[in-house]
């Protein structure tokens, strides 16, 4: 992370080497952009919300004011990855923009030549100094993971208040988890908990049989039906759709833990004046407003500000941090020992 006077030297490095302009630059330039854009006439994002209606909300907001229609592709974090590493492998370039994890992005580039160098993008300008962008990527949002509770199921009294309280005997069998074994939100929690929880933590969750799954949305709902009292990881703008229904997500008193997710532009993109100009509309305040309105840690600190009440708690959540990609491997191998 940069401090507050490291982002503003990035800043004004940055634009002195022409990587980022102003928010409100209104250049000859970035028209051209905006030209060019519009007659390619759409864009092609490859990404992993699993039907997030927060992210439908941006593509409408986009396409009402460029008059570009976005084409969504929407999988798993590992169905994506392997998704663009054929069509890339294969010579197909069908994919504009992918909207995927910090640490895919970082294997992405250790393993192949499948995102191209950024161009200009003005509103990075607008970034937090919490948040930083690459020459290849930029911050998209931050996606924290609590405890998903049925509230007719779990009395006040047993409310989950920290990561350990799942650890009660109570639970054992109750659960309902993400598989922590692949790659995913499963894996990510999984892999924070160990490093800030250690190892004793994990080996003692696994002796509660958590129940996995791969369907993180309908999962929540399987909570909600009264299935099971509790799910893990609950990702907090996955609760924004649940409103009326008997279920609550809390935020575990050791923080939540965390996924960035950022766009890039993929290998010679069929619109990549499209896919540029939807990563600087996903940037602006109003789109990360809406992102911060669905629960979601925006990238920009005027959206924050500007959610409602109900989302501050969680746009201002304690936070443990994202998983690592060196640590991957071994917190695979790892979960799948623990759940042979």
């Amino acid at each position: 992370m940069f401090s507050k006077l490291g982002i503003a030297r990035f800043v004004f490095i940055a634009c002195l080497a022409g990587l980022i302009m102003p928010a409100n630059a209104d250049d000859a330039t970035w028209d051209a952009v905006v030209s060019a854009a519009k007659k390619e006439g759409k864009v092609v994002v490859y990404n992993m919300t699993l039907g997030a209606p927060y992210f439908k909300d941006v593509m409408k907001s986009f396409e009402t004011k460029y008059g570009i229609s976005v084409e969504s592709l929407d999988l798993r974090a590992s169905e994506l990855a392997e998704r663009i590493r054929t069509e890339q492998a294969a010579g197909r370039y069908l994919g504009d923009a992918e909207m995927i994890s910090s640490t895919m992005i970082e294997e992405q580039l250790e393993k192949g030549d499948f995102i191209q160098k950024l161009p200009p993008i003005p509103n990075v300008a607008n970034l937090s100094p919490l948040f930083k962008a690459t020459e290849f990527s930029v911050p998209a949002f931050n996606q924290p993971m609590g405890i998903l509770i049925n509230t007719s199921m779990v009395k006040d009294s047993d409310v989950p208040k920290s990561w350990d309280d799942l650890n009660n005997p109570k639970w054992k069998g109750k659960i309902l988890s993400d598989d922590m074994r692949p790659l995913g939100s499963g894996n990510a929690m999984f892999s924070v908990l160990e490093k800030t929880m250690g190892r004793e933590y994990n080996e003692k969750l696994a002796q509660q049989k958590p129940v996995f799954s791969r369907d993180m949305r309908n999962d929540a709902r399987r909570v909600a039906r009264g299935e099971y009292p509790i799910y893990i990881p609950q990702i907090f703008a996955f609760t924004s759709d649940l409103k009326g229904l008997p279920v609550k997500v809390i935020i575990p008193k050791e923080g939540a833990p965390t996924a960035e997710m950022d766009l890039a532009v993929l290998k010679n993109a069929p619109h990549p004046n499209a896919a540029r100009l939807f990563i600087n509309h996903f940037l602006s305040v109003e789109s990360q407003t809406t992102y911060a309105n669905a629960w979601m840690l925006p990238v920009v600190g005027a959206a924050a500000d500007r959610a409602n009440p109900d989302a501050q708690p969680f746009v201002h959540a304690k936070l443990l941090g994202p998983a690592k990609l060196a640590e991957r491997p071994a917190m695979m191998s790892l979960a799948k020992k623990l759940y042979p």
